[in-house]
């Protein structure tokens, strides 16, 4: 009955907007409304515009515009039209299938439309061969099915193979390091990776409501039963299905985040400096904090406390469909405040087992993913005493950080007051993987450059980048598989260090950075410039180091204006010869600028390809050889038998020769044409054979040679002294890296600058001319007179001190 009466209401209101509703001759004057309208407006604008400004031509342009416009209006009805045939039930399934596709295979468009393309054959095929009568069907349909069944099951299975592949590889790359590495003294001892010592205990503990994790809750005793906090102040959006799912699964909200953590500790009586490492984004019902625990037994063993900082509350869920916390990192670097904070009432607490044992004034933080990012923020406001984006809320902490170290941070996840986290008089490390899935430009370089040194204790700041690194082996929980994908087979692996070997790497430096940065260990400082010095203690890879300490007087950032000539002091002054390239600009990462400026130099010499890996000097005339000098008064430095110069520098893979393509083609581009087809035409002739024999096998691609120059020194008598680039490694080719498998099928790789830091001790180079004076050094000069052709990005030139 009620069925009945719904059917009856439906057909009366459609009976009644039918009778209002337009007919078609009323969409065809609609139609002819808008379009005659639109084009007389063009018209107008076109003639109204073209006697504005006194070109006739506007209106042709106006005209072809109404013409093209028209045209893509034709073509669109065409495409819906086209649309609207496919049936309703294919239509349903692309609308359905395809975005889950694109999400399982993270967005890779080429497998999304192999996927559903091969399944809708292999669903098709089912149909037609188990569904319905095959025997009915005309010879050439026949034909047509069982040819697209083999090509879907090939598919398929080439797919499959594909995927079990660890991964393909890439184009070889020379280790520019290792051709010099002979030269470089290794530091004596044993290994900061070591294991120490001490005896090594655990503890955990935590604020006792964790409904999963045990460890923070009914088994934490109650000496360390921390209090709650309220972070409603630093976190957003916990609100909504994704707020209440998160306090249904963790059994607390915002207004009571826990003070949990997982310690390493020496058995001893101390004090002993404490370090707190914090975790990343990742799913946060698969538990990040036990994951360094291979860094927890060494530090610990040395003689360190290492507190693993519980935050997996404050990670992604599956119930983020719609929208999660957002720029929740300051919450990550505010709850580090409040862990030390409790350390610190433990440290002076007399009943307590940690009572004295903790030297307050040496701390360090480290972080991993957000949490690289997060460490920088806690530094940042650990010095401030209200929250900078609600003033209303106190901090007021200002413990002794003396050092933070960021493992593949993000950068600008969190802004405070609207701009990046600025840090002054603290030392620095960050590390980064070239096979990183998830960070995968090295965002890290972009807080280095805004850390800056201006008190007078000696502070350093240094970048790690490891070729073959991923994201989640830094930690053992996270493993080989940096997407949260369980489909891991969609990467390549190839290149990947196993985790063994990238733990060894992030042990030795992270622990040397600690022992130079807490306990004053100088010994280890040389690591930080030059990964050979720790060649004994390292796995083989091609490691790029960038350094900077307190004691480097800047000759030339390229930060102060926007002319090549000046440096950053005002007595300096630049000049260069033969140039092919020749700018300062911005410094492009792979997501975002750096946040530095410059300068980019290149030269090219025209050569035959047999020449390209020859010295260019011995057959370009001197005239022609390119340079870059930078001259300054020798007392804005007042060098000594201690200073070395010091500049970072990276690869370009931009065009050296950019003025023979684009607007700077000449007029007479198709006579070139022709003399280099004629010249072709002479060498196939002249060698035949060679040629099929190339045809039938490919040679195999050759690492490109590092690139290096000659830098000339000349103090304010004229004499002058001249070495190579290489005399400290040659300059290392931008690395190129394949990171999901369905790159290799676009013919994808992906690659950024990164910086390398040279030094040269002054003393020791002055020796080839006595007559040298290195403390009246006025003029540096990058002589480019040893690779045929390149591009170099250089920054931050000036003299700092030998360690």
């Amino acid at each position: 009955m009620i069925k009945r009466w719904f059917k009856n209401a439906k057909n009366w209101i459609l009976a009644k907007l039918l009778l209002i509703s337009p007919g078609s001759y009323a969409f065809k004057g609609a139609a002819f409304g808008l379009i005659a309208f639109t084009v007389l407006l063009i018209i107008l604008n076109a003639v109204i515009f073209s006697f504005q400004i006194g070109d006739p031509y506007y209106l042709l342009f106006g005209l072809v515009t109404i013409i093209v416009l028209a045209l893509l209006g034709a073509l669109g009805v065409w495409i819906i039209k086209l649309l609207y045939q496919i049936p309703k039930w294919f239509k349903f399934a692309l609308l359905m299938c395809l975005p889950i596709l694109a999400m399982i295979v993270y967005f890779q468009v080429v497998l999304v439309v192999g996927l559903a393309i091969l399944f809708s054959i292999l669903g098709a095929s089912y149909f037609i061969f188990v569904r319905s009568s095959f025997k009915r069907l005309t010879t050439p349909k026949k034909v047509v099915a069982a040819l697209a069944l083999c090509i879907a099951l090939f598919g398929i299975g080439a797919l499959a193979y594909y995927y079990s592949l660890t991964g393909l590889d890439v184009d070889p790359i020379e280790n520019a390091a290792l051709l010099s590495t002979d030269k470089i003294p290794a530091i004596l001892g044993k290994s900061p990776g070591e294991t120490g010592e001490y005896l090594v205990k655990t503890i955990t503990y935590g604020s006792g409501k964790d409904r999963h994790r045990p460890e923070f809750a009914e088994k934490v005793t109650y000496n360390f039963l921390t209090d709650s906090v309220n972070g409603v102040a630093f976190l957003d959006n916990w609100s909504g299905f994704s707020g209440w799912w998160r306090e249904k699964y963790w059994g607390f909200d915002d207004k009571s985040l826990p003070i949990n953590g997982r310690v390493w500790y020496p058995e001893g009586k101390g004090p002993f400096p404490l370090v707190l490492v914090v975790h990343g984004n990742h799913s946060m019902q698969d538990y990040s904090d036990p994951g360094y625990d291979y860094l927890g037994e060494l530090l610990a063993s040395r003689g360190m406390i290492l507190v693993s900082v519980d935050e997996n509350f404050i990670n992604g869920s599956w119930t983020d469909i719609r929208e999660g916390l957002s720029e929740e990192n300051d919450a990550r670097g505010w709850l580090l405040l409040e862990h030390l904070k409790v350390w610190h009432d433990w440290n002076a607490s007399s009943d307590h087992p940690f009572f004295n044992k903790i030297d307050t004034t040496k701390i360090a933080l480290i972080g991993h993913s957000r949490g690289g990012e997060a460490v920088a923020h806690a530094a940042m406001l650990n010095e401030l005493d209200f929250y900078p984006d609600d003033a209303s809320v106190k901090l007021d902490y200002h413990f002794n950080i003396q050092s933070i170290v960021a493992i593949a941070p993000v950068d600008g996840q969190y802004e405070p007051g609207s701009s990046r986290t600025k840090l002054n008089d603290i030392s620095y490390f960050v590390i980064h993987g070239a096979q990183d899935a998830d960070v995968s430009s090295f965002m890290g370089s972009m807080q280095y450059e805004r850390i800056s040194f201006q008190d007078s204790s000696y502070h350093f700041k240094s970048g790690l980048y490891v070729y073959g690194a991923n994201h989640g082996q830094f930690n053992t929980s996270w493993g080989k598989n940096d997407t949260g994908n369980p489909f891991v087979g969609l990467l390549n692996l190839k290149q990947q260090l196993d985790d063994s070997t990238q733990q060894v790497i992030a042990k030795v430096y992270i622990s040397a950075f600690l022992e130079a940065t807490l306990r004053g260990k100088k010994e280890y400082l040389p690591l930080f410039l030059d990964a050979r010095k720790g060649k004994n203690w390292l796995p083989e890879t091609i490691y790029l180091n960038q350094f900077e300490d307190s004691n480097l007087k800047t000759l030339a950032n390229f930060d102060e204006d926007f002319d090549v000539k000046t440096t950053s002091l005002d007595s300096g002054s630049i000049q260069s010869e033969n140039l092919s390239v020749w700018r300062e600009a911005e410094i492009q990462l792979k997501w975002a600028k750096k946040g530095s400026r410059a300068a980019f130099l290149g030269w090219n010499y025209d050569v035959e390809d047999s020449l390209k890996d020859e010295r260019a000097k011995d057959f370009v005339n001197d005239s022609l050889i390119a340079s870059y000098s930078l001259n300054f008064d020798p007392l804005d430095f007042q060098l000594d038998s201690t200073s070395v110069l010091q500049f970072s520098m990276a690869e370009s893979t931009e065009s050296s020769n950019p003025k023979t393509s684009g607007k700077w083609i000449n007029d007479n581009k198709e006579n070139n044409e022709e003399e280099e087809e004629e010249n072709e035409e002479e060498t196939n002739a002249e060698a035949p054979e060679e040629e099929e024999e190339s045809e039938d096998e490919p040679e195999e691609k050759n690492a490109e040679k590092p690139l290096d120059f000659t830098i000339q020194l000349v103090d304010s008598t004229g004499q002058s002294i001249q070495f190579l680039l290489s005399e400290f490694s040659p300059l290392q080719r931008e690395i190129a890296v394949t990171i999901w498998k369905s790159d290799f099928i676009k013919g994808d790789s992906q690659s950024e600058k990164v910086f390398q830091t040279f030094s040269f001790n002054l003393e020791k180079l002055a020796k080839q001319n006595p007559s040298f004076t290195p403390t009246q050094l006025r003029t540096i000069k990058f002589v480019f007179d040893q690779s045929t052709s390149g591009v170099v990005v250089v920054d931050n030139i000036g003299f700092s001190r030998e360690f």
